[in-house]
């Protein structure tokens, strides 16, 4: 194993959670591999970790989360959620990727509550808190949407 930074996988490998991991369309994943490196050094807080989405899977609800990221999250992730929305050009690190983000087991419902809700501030990155833009119930609704990326 290698002696380099990040890990016995050594220098940007699993291991390390680097900013250079290549992610679904092999692009840097910026944002996704630092709030991933977050979850696994310290945890989801307490507040969000046992969170469940209470609401259905339904054509209702999806279609409602699905106006709530063209309105909110289309520009920064664009309208696949691959991070390359037209004001994503030149953030750095880059807006995470969605849909490949999506395919992660840590992304679950208390992960995606909390992300959305605080944003990325505490990582480094750009993204707003949404806890007092949008509702709780929106926000869930965004969140049935994201499942269908």
């Amino acid at each position: 194993m290698s002696g380099a930074p990040g890990g016995m996988m050594g220098g940007y490998g699993m291991g390390g959670y680097g900013y250079r991991m290549r992610g679904y369309r092999g692009g840097m994943m910026g944002g996704s591999m630092l709030r991933h490196r977050q979850v696994m050094t310290d945890g989801i807080p307490a507040v969000y970790a046992r969170l469940r989405n209470p609401l259905p899977s339904s054509t209702a609800v999806i279609a409602a989360g699905n106006a709530l990221y063209r309105a909110n999250c289309a520009a920064c992730h664009g309208d696949l959620g691959d991070g390359d929305g037209p004001a994503a050009a030149g953030m750095s690190p880059p807006p995470a990727n969605l849909r490949w983000s999506m395919r992660r087991p840590v992304v679950g419902d208390a992960y995606l509550m909390w992300t959305i809700s605080e944003g990325g501030g505490q990582i480094g990155t750009a993204m707003p808190a949404f806890k007092d833009a949008l509702t709780e119930t929106e926000r869930w609704k965004l969140i049935r949407f994201l499942r269908t990326l």
